[in-house]
């Protein structure tokens, strides 16, 4: 039995793929004596043809994984593709860099453990990019001696 026919023009009056036209079994002999639209267009209004629901593609998953990447998850070297410049830019590596030490050096100051002629020392340091954290600040002034004497 060929009903490939009355397939493609069912298809075409429901505005659907071929693939999502379905028949009524129980009815297979009267689909296939329709010939003509006219006649498709009736099965269509008994019910006989009708077309599938479309099936999407699901978001179960994907919602899962956005929800593990909100929370930090995911993000190892396997998930990573380019360089490391190109998720966090050098420049904004620098500034990072440069206003943690600032307000380390400020805080020193604030805290009256380093002389206001060492902080703008120190700032300058800074600026030119002489040390690598704090913890390098830290090692510096105590090679150093630079802090205040209690």
């Amino acid at each position: 039995m060929n009903i490939s026919n009355q397939r493609r023009i069912s298809a075409q009056l429901l505005k659907v793929g071929i693939h999502r036209v379905w028949f009524d079994n129980n009815r297979l002999e009267e689909i296939k004596e329709a010939i003509t639209k006219a006649d498709i267009q009736a099965l269509i209004s008994q019910l006989a043809i009708q077309k599938r629901p479309f099936k999407g593609t699901s978001r179960v998953r994907a919602r899962k994984r956005a929800m593990q990447r909100r929370k930090g998850r995911q993000q190892g070297d396997g998930h990573r593709k380019g360089k490391a410049t190109a998720r966090l830019s050098r420049k904004a590596k620098w500034m990072i860099m440069v206003r943690n030490q600032r307000k380390f050096i400020k805080e020193l100051k604030g805290k009256q453990l380093i002389e206001v002629s060492i902080y703008r020392n120190l700032y300058q340091k800074v600026k030119g990019g002489y040390f690598r954290s704090k913890r390098h600040i830290k090692l510096y002034l105590t090679e150093q001696k630079l802090f205040k004497q209690k």
